[in-house]
């Protein structure tokens, strides 16, 4: 059972692991994915909203993503959204909808995706150990406390596994990610 002192920073770990898992999400891995989008905003009437919000998007094909706007007036916005964003691809308006063909990836494309995926895992693991270091801190605290030394010990200890386990989801989520890259 885990000391309940440390389950703040188990839950900071969960949400570090969760935030990567988004953000690998967000990489384009040569099929049309619609989460590519998620980071997107367009004006809408004075207020930046998400894409999804403006816009109904579908994927018709593997390769291709349609954004079809509630607002007709919209797609003028969305294209400009698109062609501002580091996605790197020009939509196509067809005056209802608006296309996004995603090329196949090159195999310099593909290694530079995975050198990012890479990084992105790292700092992941660097936000881990650094809420680790908090703990650690918070725990050496309670020197001269009601907590006894083996206690502080143990609850170290817990806090080096519950590091160990993020990093190992941490490192799988990198891995299958890589590999979806590499065999696209």
């Amino acid at each position: 059972m885990m000391n309940e002192r440390l389950t703040p920073f188990d839950e900071k770990m969960q949400k570090s692991v969760k935030f990567l898992n988004d953000e690998l999400a967000t990489v384009r891995a040569g099929r049309a994915n619609p989460r590519v989008l998620d980071k997107l905003r367009v004006d809408y009437y004075g207020t930046p909203s998400p894409i999804r919000q403006v816009g109904n998007i579908s994927v018709p094909e593997a390769r291709i993503i349609q954004i079809a706007p509630y607002d007709k007036s919209m797609l003028k916005e969305i294209e400009k959204a698109i062609l501002a964003s580091d996605i790197g691809i020009t939509p196509t308006n067809d005056g209802t909808n608006i296309r996004l063909v995603f090329p196949e990836l090159t195999e310099e494309r593909r290694k530079q995706l995975t050198k990012e995926i890479k990084k992105k895992g790292e700092d992941a693991k660097v936000a881990l150990r650094n809420i680790r270091r908090d703990g650690g801190d918070m725990v050496k605290k309670l020197k001269g406390s009601d907590v006894s030394e083996d206690e502080q010990k143990d609850m170290e200890d817990e806090l080096q596994k519950m590091t160990d386990k993020y990093v190992k989801e941490i490192d799988k989520a990198v891995e299958e990610k890589s590999k979806e890259i590499m065999t696209v």
